[in-house]
């Protein structure tokens, strides 16, 4: 305490701050005046200063990512009830992947142990319990206790009824089913496409977990062959004419006048032409329809950049979702017959010129494309598949609590 008296009693400090009223300085065990005192300003109290923080920089807003950014722009030109099917898939996805896995199991059983490691084929995400998932679907999925005291994964008898229902549709609907397959071999470059291809997308067009052996039943129309990279892949034997025809020319056969109006290539022309309304819709149904055909074997010859194979490749998504059980698709199927179909990374920005015909639900990185004629107001899709109504009971089932059922 010295050097601190030594320090304040060395201060000469002014008359006016003599007269400060009692107690007297070297009482004071504040050694610091206030800085609005008179005494301050005889010296520096710099030391006492604190460093002013700076100002939070506002981060800069970053640009929407593909992966976050909504496929329709405008809030205004969302469809909610197409959206919901979006979804829906996601909702149901535990349920989708894990009974085609399971399906294809030994006995239709699988450890628990084994099955917490298999996220991906079972379709929940990585770190969660899939106890958690199971307690969901109570009337399609149950645990029990094996003769080894471990616990096993595997369906409730319920769910094997539903299971010996599905495989009888999909026997009852095999003449369309492959009617189907001959259709995307006719459209496709080489009249050719990779078996896990066609396996890969099997749940969109209802195709069976059997397909590849069941097209061997079929030799007057399809052969397996193995391409130069080893992988085996479905031919076209015979083209079938009476197939040939697209949806959208059966649409055009009925109602001219709404195939017309159902897509728009305008023409790019210059201002200075001063076209009014009604004539600038005259030049552009010059370059509306007709669509080149998907089915015209030499689309894939067509200038890539070229109005005529923008067309094309139209008319091509347009029939692929015709095909499908509920007139959509993702990009991910989309991307599965790219090269077969010779369609380019422009796909999305060239269907989101077509409003009229084609809804883009999701996300830019993850969207799906809907047949917006296949649906009514209500988003209901109108023309229901026998798998397509099995499906929505299924989900019905799922979502009933232990003990609804």
């Amino acid at each position: 305490m010295a050097w601190r008296r030594f320090l304040v009693c060395n201060f000469k400090l002014p008359n006016a701050a003599k007269t400060l009223a009692s107690p007297p300085v070297l009482q004071n065990t504040n050694l610091f005046f206030p800085l609005s005192s008179p005494t301050a300003a005889h010296f520096s109290t710099s030391f006492l200063v604190t460093k002013t923080p700076k100002k939070f920089k506002q981060k800069r807003k970053k640009p929407d990512s593909p992966r976050t950014k909504l496929a329709k722009q405008h809030p205004s030109t969302r469809n909610h009830h197409l959206e919901s099917f979006v979804d829906r898939d996601y909702h149901f996805r535990f349920l989708t992947r894990s009974k085609q896995f399971l399906s294809q199991q030994p006995d239709h059983v699988l450890r628990l142990d084994d099955a917490g490691k298999l996220y991906r084929e079972l379709g929940f995400p990585r770190g969660r319990k899939i106890a958690r998932y199971l307690d969901r679907h109570p009337s399609l999925f149950q645990t029990y206790r094996h003769t080894d005291n471990k616990l096993w994964l595997g369906f409730t008898d319920f769910m094997e009824d539903l299971l010996d229902e599905e495989r009888s549709i999909m026997d009852s609907m095999e003449i369309d089913r492959v009617n189907k397959v001959t259709k995307l071999l006719m459209m496709s470059k080489d009249k050719r496409i990779p078996l896990s291809k066609i396996h890969h997308c099997r749940l969109l067009f209802g195709f069976p977990d059997d397909f590849r052996d069941r097209v061997v039943k079929y030799p007057d129309r399809f052969r397996v062959v193995v391409g130069s990279d080893g992988n085996r892949a479905l031919e076209l034997v015979n083209w079938d004419e009476s197939l040939a025809v697209s949806e959208l020319e059966r649409q055009f056969m009925v109602d001219e006048e709404k195939a017309k109006r159902a897509f728009k290539f305008p023409v790019k022309y210059a201002k200075d032409l001063d076209l009014d309304e009604g004539d600038a819709r005259t030049l552009n149904l010059l370059n509306t329809l007709p669509l080149v055909s998907p089915y015209s074997g030499d689309g894939h010859e067509l200038d890539l950049w070229s109005l005529e194979a923008e067309k094309y490749r139209v008319g091509v998504v347009h029939e692929f979702l015709s095909l499908t059980l509920e007139k959509r698709a993702s990009i991910h199927h989309i991307v599965e017959f790219k090269d077969e179909f010779c369609l380019t990374k422009h796909t999305y920005a060239m269907l989101k010129k077509q409003p009229r015909t084609f809804y883009l639900a999701g996300t830019e990185m993850n969207w799906a494309v809907f047949l917006k004629d296949a649906y009514d107001e209500k988003g209901n899709l109108i023309d229901k598949d026998p798998q397509v109504l099995f499906n929505e009971k299924l989900c019905r089932y799922a979502e009933m609590k232990k003990g609804e059922l």
